[in-house]
């Protein structure tokens, strides 16, 4: 949603905003902050990791479990039940399952099989991001909020063509909600590095960067055996070169299909009024 001025914004009798950006700009604290001031919160990390991908996430612990003989028994004969245990603040189970390619004796995952597993988390992203509208829908309904908060997670920008006016995704997100860029800065790009190189995680890429950027790295590493690749080390050298391909698109998000403000302006907001107020002055600059 876009609208003319702030006085149109704020006569909205009920409020749907899709927050966007990169980790630790403060959209979960955004949200939370929101949610306890009586709005509907809305994850789609969690909803991937409990609705889209609860299954090949658990099969993948099963799949753990069968290699060990005591364990393998106890499922064989359904005497234990494995089940994931996703929680807004622990998405663990879900970047566990994403993996990292590489030297399997070092934790790491086969090319192929990781590839596989980036296009079900594309999937489940995209079809994630289509519910916010039922869910706007049934927040209302069901449970009777007037305002909806939706967390978007830090991938929203590999799955959508910010240059496209009808991309399914954008398209739906724009007409149901508000699209707001919480854009970092240098200072917090470096500090996501170096955080990431002492924990480095999985990552969601675009198919056609992911490719290229596999064998950018093999190349620079002299590799030419996939297994040969040092997990950690693709994983925090790839996430660099992410952060520097994602920028770039949430701002053209933020151009065609809604608005932007500085990470420095979240800790400013302590309250719902300060968070509607804050939208109303962007919307006016707009």
């Amino acid at each position: 949603m876009r609208f003319k001025s702030a006085q149109e914004f704020r006569k909205q009798p009920a409020h749907a905003i899709t927050i966007m950006g990169m980790s630790g700009v403060g959209k979960t604290t955004l949200a939370v902050m929101l949610q306890k001031s009586g709005w509907f919160q809305y994850s789609v990390d969690y909803r991937i990791g409990t609705r889209y991908m609860d299954e090949p996430i658990v099969d993948n612990f099963k799949r753990e479990a069968m290699k060990v003989p005591f364990l393998a028994e106890l499922l064989k004969s359904d005497s234990i039940y494995i089940r994931s245990n996703i929680t807004f603040d622990n998405l663990s189970p879900l970047s566990t399952y994403l993996g990292k390619p590489g030297n399997p004796a070092l934790g790491g995952i086969s090319f192929a099989e990781y590839k596989r597993r980036q296009s079900q988390h594309r999937s489940a992203e995209i079809r994630s991001l289509l519910d916010v509208p039922g869910f706007i829908e049934r927040a209302h309904e069901i449970y009777g909020y007037r305002h909806f908060i939706c967390d978007s997670g830090g991938s929203l920008c590999e799955v959508v063509n910010p240059d496209d006016p009808n991309d399914a995704v954008l398209k739906s997100l724009s007409e149901s909600t508000l699209l707001l860029y919480i854009e970092g800065n240098p200072q917090h790009t470096k500090t996501l590095v170096e955080r990431f190189r002492k924990y480095p995680k999985p990552m969601y890429y675009q198919p056609a960067f992911l490719e290229r950027k596999w064998a950018e790295y093999k190349e620079l590493k002299k590799i030419s055996n996939d297994d040969d690749v040092v997990p950690d080390d693709f994983a925090v050298w790839g996430f660099e070169q992410l952060l520097h391909h994602r920028i770039p698109i949430y701002q053209k998000i933020a151009k065609n299909f809604g608005y932007q403000i500085p990470m420095e302006d979240v800790p400013k907001i302590k309250t719902e009024t300060d968070f509607l107020n804050l939208l109303g002055a962007v919307i006016d600059r707009h």
